[in-house]
């Protein structure tokens, strides 16, 4: 009786005659390599697919699915096929082998070769090579460890070679990698036939790119915003060998303007380095623009109603800035309101709405207030001019003081410091003297830098300053809206729209409950000469006098105080109270117009003496006692010796008329 259990015959030499199943597994490291010599694959993958083939075919095995990395590199399993093949050999259960070229298309990390070899094993699957000799015998396994091991090798290698000569070419200026958008990687070749790889700007993109920095910085702008438009000026990314062009996405466009790179710099590891690139944007606008997105760190709101005055113009009963509403009424025409953002949310301010062509006619008239005569701004400059040249004279004895007082202060410092090493001074004690002297210090140090400043070039920006003023009230009636705003960021600091009055008829500032005392005076008619300075008194000052002996300046010098200009309502239910941004604050100062006017009748009584505005080349005047206000409330004492500012100038916007360092210690700034 033949026994049960004894396999059929049949069937063993059915199993045997059963070819085995295998899967083929072939990687490039880079798309590059994947679509070399025109083709899809490259010259890589075919090659490993046909030896994957040949290695199938002597073992008798069928190769029944191939999985193709394209452009992954081997130090992480993260692979989007190799994932697939794993999954696949789990699910399918009759696999016998997985073919590779070589280990290293497998795995460069010998943890994850570790680990892809469990899952074989757990899924019966034996790992060949089709340039490695290994097996499963000890001998075999041994030298898959090896190889395994000379393949993360070789990969950590490469990685540290690569960055070395990143970090080199960072170094030399040069732009690692593909070049961002508004850029070129352009190939050429030298006289001797060999490559250079540089970068040249993309003349279709580069100015679109230009202007998102500009516009942006502007503040009238959300990125979302500003990528609408710049898609209908037709920026895009540009196509690509797998891609069509795509119009520029608002994250795309935040990483742009977020791009150091655009500005000239180089950036590998976290260290910065001066690009060989030419930038598309300044310091100044990059430093504006990254300055307004982190404004906006937390979102930004969309600008539903944007207006050209909501940067000027505040409530003027409580400060808070005003936003536009739009009421309607029976007939469906609308009409545009400024109201106080503050009383739309707390409830607690009494501004009432204004419309905001009354604000726009009443602004036209502030600008018709500050402008100068062609008479006045004559006036003016030839007094400046003249004042201008008497610092010049004076320079080199007050950075004589000055220098003398550094000194002075710097032995006080250390003999204070000294006194307290022998426990004369206190901790405390030395603390605040020391901050003191500290303080003086600065000021001394600010005051000799701001002398060594050319004079031709403060006379030119003063004429500059004078040129817009004179001209003021015809370039705001001419500009569009967004040079209008541009316009009032250079003149006003704030506008404020119906602010209280005193029973003085004087201006009570917001959050303060004071009146405007500096600027003393009533409410002037827009058709008026319109300056209302008030009376500016002759406040308080410090000595110059140094530890060698200075003089003090003369305590009948008058100051020159900066000053509002307000109009009153004349009708139109709106008054308007202005502070002004320095220089113009003091250029339009009642008290600098009296003094020049004065100056003016005393050239004029003397026919010998020019009255043609110095230039630089001309002999500076000697050095005389003066008893009228300097060009920025710098005074001198009657030694000539220059005493301490009384007043700089604080504004919102640019240094359009003088640099940071300007020729006497007060300098004419924006």
């Amino acid at each position: 009786m033949p026994d049960a259990l004894a396999p059929d015959p049949f069937t063993a030499m059915a199993a045997q005659l059963t070819p085995k199943r295998a899967v083929s597994y072939i990687r490039v490291s880079t798309r590059e390599q994947a679509q070399r010599g025109g083709s899809e694959e490259g010259f890589s993958l075919p090659a490993q697919r046909e030896a994957n083939k040949r290695k199938a075919q002597s073992m008798g095995a069928l190769v029944v699915k191939e999985f193709a990395d394209r452009g992954e590199s081997a130090r992480s399993a993260n692979r989007p096929e190799l994932q697939k093949m794993l999954a696949y050999l789990k699910e399918d259960g009759g696999i016998d082998y997985v073919i590779v070229h070589k280990l290293d298309r497998l795995a460069r990390n010998r943890a994850d070769d570790v680990e892809i070899n469990r899952a074989f094993e757990e899924a019966g699957v034996r790992l060949v090579s089709t340039s490695e000799n290994i097996d499963q015998t000890p001998g075999g396994m041994l030298l898959h460890g090896i190889m395994s091991s000379i393949a993360e090798f070789y990969s950590r290698n490469l990685a540290n070679e690569v960055i070395k000569g990143m970090g080199e070419k960072a170094r030399n200026g040069g732009t690692l990698g593909k070049a961002p958008l508004g850029y070129l990687n352009v190939r050429a070749r030298d006289e001797n036939g060999r490559e250079i790889r540089t970068i040249a700007l993309d003349e279709e993109r580069a100015p679109l790119i230009r202007l998102a920095f500009t516009e942006y910085a502007t503040g009238n702008w959300t990125v979302s915003q500003l990528a609408d438009h710049l898609n209908t000026l037709g920026l895009s990314i540009p196509p690509t060998p797998r891609r069509c062009a795509k119009p520029i996405t608002t994250t795309r466009l935040h990483k742009i303007l977020r791009h150091p790179y655009y500005k000239g710099t180089i950036s590998f590891q976290g260290v910065e380095y001066v690009g060989a690139h030419e930038p598309l944007v300044d310091e100044e606008t990059w430093s504006h623009v990254q300055a307004m997105l982190d404004s906006h760190r937390y979102g930004e709101r969309q600008r539903i109603h944007n207006h050209f005055l909501k940067s000027t113009v505040v409530c003027g009963q409580c400060g808070a800035r005003l936003s536009v509403q739009n009421a309607k009424n029976s007939k469906g025409t609308i009409y545009p309101y400024f109201v106080c953002a503050r009383r739309c949310r707390l409830h607690d301010c009494a501004f009432t709405a204004v419309l905001i062509d009354v604000v726009e006619d009443r602004m036209v008239d502030l600008y018709r207030t500050i402008q100068l005569s062609a008479a006045d701004r004559t006036q003016i400059e030839h007094y400046l001019y003249d004042e201008l040249s008497q610092i010049e004279g004076d320079k080199a004895k007050a950075v004589r003081s000055l220098t003398t007082r550094r000194t002075n202060i710097e032995d006080r410092r250390r003999r204070l410091l000294h006194a307290h090493y022998e426990g004369a001074v206190p901790l405390d004690l030395l603390k605040e003297e020391q901050a003191k002297l500290s303080t003086e210090l600065n000021q001394i140090e600010r005051q000799l830098a701001a002398y060594k400043a050319d004079a031709a070039e403060v006379r030119q920006h003063l004429t500059q300053a004078l040129d817009l003023l004179e001209d003021c009230h015809r370039l705001y009636q001419a500009a569009p809206g967004h040079l209008k705003k541009l316009l009032n960021q250079v003149f006003f600091e704030r506008v404020l729209v119906n602010p209280l009055i005193d029973e003085e008829g004087r201006v009570i500032l917001p959050g303060e409950g004071t009146s405007d005392g500096a600027n003393a005076g009533g409410p002037v008619d827009k058709d008026a000469a319109g300056r209302t300075g008030g009376e500016d008194s002759a406040g308080e000052e410090e000595g110059t006098g140094d530890d060698s002996g200075g003089e003090g300046a003369d305590a009948d010098t008058p100051t020159l105080m900066p000053h509002s200009i307000h109009l009153a309502d004349t009708g139109s239910g709106t008054r308007l109270s202005a502070l002004l941004i320095s220089p113009f604050d003091q250029l339009t100062s009642p008290s600098l117009h009296a003094a020049a006017h004065a100056h003016h009748l005393q050239h004029a009584a003397q026919p010998d003496t020019p009255t043609t505005p110095p230039t630089a080349d001309d002999e500076p005047t000697s050095s005389t006692t003066r008893t009228t206000p300097t060009l920025v409330g710098e005074r001198c004492s009657t030694s000539g010796t220059a005493s301490q500012p009384v007043l700089t100038g604080v504004g919102s916007g640019k240094s359009l008329l003088v640099p940071p360092v300007g020729f006497e210690p007060t300098t004419l700034r924006f």
